[in-house]
């Protein structure tokens, strides 16, 4: 039976990849600050003898033995990383840091949660992993977009340096049930408008696109990227490449939550991306990966979920 440690354990991603090892027979070590991560994500696995709970904080060192390591923790959307800009980087370079040398010391692979954001606002479309990004390295959302690169750049250098066994996936929007109901991504936001009777928020003329990835989908990703041969690092890119605009995200979520609200336009944001569209072609070539849950069909569960929690 391996041994996991899934840091960020409690939050969205965090606590689905915690069911789905736990459902592949593994002993989990969940360690989380529940910043962003909520213990109602994973009160279902309490009391099962192969799930165990840590609450910690990955900017401070960790001692524990583990086979393998997940390091998911960082909260990943704007309104919960731009809160403390300051502490969003450093979990996520004091973070890395401290998880790499967790998995020196304990001869560990270590897989790394980074992000589409490391593109920035992309002059290429899609984005290949081979895509250097076009990022700005000091507005409001740098905390994150460079604290993932340099999160990056750490991992790289253990391997090259340490010859540590190494596993990095490029997260696309991600959407499903045991998202924040306020963090500020256009899934939660226009669910819970919707839901409510508000009026619908679109930023812009609502033409920026997005490419949604149900949760279930990109796990999946996680665990075929982790059963790789050692060598194969990464970065993958883990998203849907069908692309969606805001607007019609925004009638789709109207129509599926039998709604009234209306549609209200306001400024873009500094920094928005406007397009964001995944090339998995190294993905499905590497791990025969593809995501097969259609936007329609996801969209029903994570709003059945929203109507639970409102």
């Amino acid at each position: 039976m391996k041994r996991i440690l899934v840091t960020g354990g409690a939050g969205f991603l965090g606590s689905h990849l915690c069911d789905r090892l736990i459902k592949d027979g593994c002993d989990v070590l969940c360690v989380d600050n529940f910043f962003t991560g909520s213990k109602t994500n994973i009160a279902h696995l309490i009391g099962n003898p192969y799930f165990e709970l840590m609450r910690h904080d990955v900017t401070f060192p960790l001692y524990v033995e583990v086979d393998q390591i997940y390091n998911l923790a960082c909260p990943a959307s704007p309104v919960h990383y731009q809160f403390d800009p300051v502490q969003t980087t450093k979990t996520s370079v004091h973070g890395a840091i401290n998880m790499l040398g967790l998995a020196k010391r304990i001869k560990a692979r270590i897989f790394q949660a980074s992000t589409s954001e490391v593109y920035g606002d992309p002059v290429m479309h899609p984005q290949p992993e081979s895509y250097w990004g076009n990022v700005n390295s000091i507005g409001p959302r740098s905390c994150y977009d460079e604290g993932k690169r340099c999160a990056e750049t750490l991992f790289f250098d253990y391997y090259r340096q340490h010859n540590l066994d190494i596993k990095v996936a490029r997260i696309f929007n991600t959407y499903g049930p045991r998202m924040h109901p306020n963090d500020g991504r256009v899934v939660s936001n226009f669910i819970v408008q919707a839901l409510k009777g508000n009026d619908i928020t679109i930023y812009g003329d609502g033409s920026q696109t997005r490419s949604f990835c149900y949760v279930d989908d990109l796990i999946e990703g996680f665990i075929r990227i982790m059963k790789t041969e050692a060598g194969f690092t990464g970065p993958i890119n883990l998203g849907n490449p069908s692309e969606f605009s805001m607007l019609e995200l925004a009638e789709t979520i109207l129509r599926l939550a039998k709604s009234n609200s209306k549609l209200v336009y306001q400024p873009l944001p500094q920094d928005d991306p406007r397009q964001r569209q995944p090339d998995i072609a190294l993905a499905t070539s590497s791990l025969g990966w593809t995501p097969h849950v259609n936007l329609e069909d996801g969209l029903k569960e994570t709003i059945d979920y929203f109507r639970q929690i409102l």
